[in-house]
């Protein structure tokens, strides 16, 4: 029996959104599930994303400007090619002020992808 707690997702007007997956030692994955982890998983396959998904989720209060993390040694473009591939992946979301624009990683998108990958504790 498993004691796990679906965690749900949130979009970005804060309402709750499905649940990612269920965490991958409670059940075998269906298809719509596997589409969902293997979108996240292939957008931080790359270095440069992953560099910048971690730029984001570590800066203070949890989001950055563009301009805070764009020093991982690709061009702007590049980054913001890669910045658009992790909203399209749904693990991070955005919003301009002004000239610039601010990257958030949702928690609820973290405790997910953590709990996909969590291991049954025992009891």
């Amino acid at each position: 029996m498993s004691h796990t707690k679906v965690l749900p997702l949130l979009e970005a007007d804060g309402q709750a959104a499905a649940p990612c997956c269920p965490p991958l030692t409670e059940r075998p994955m269906t298809a719509e599930e596997a589409e969902t982890a293997a979108r996240m998983f292939k957008a931080l396959g790359d270095p440069v994303r992953l560099r910048l998904f971690s730029a984001v989720a570590s800066h203070e209060g949890g989001e950055a400007c563009v301009c805070d993390i764009s020093d991982v040694g690709v061009s702007q473009p590049t980054v913001s090619h890669h910045l658009k591939k992790l909203k399209e992946a749904g693990l991070l979301t955005s919003e301009r002020r002004g000239t610039w624009v601010y990257y958030r990683v949702q928690p609820s998108v973290l405790a997910a992808m953590g709990r996909l990958l969590a291991l049954p504790t025992a009891a």
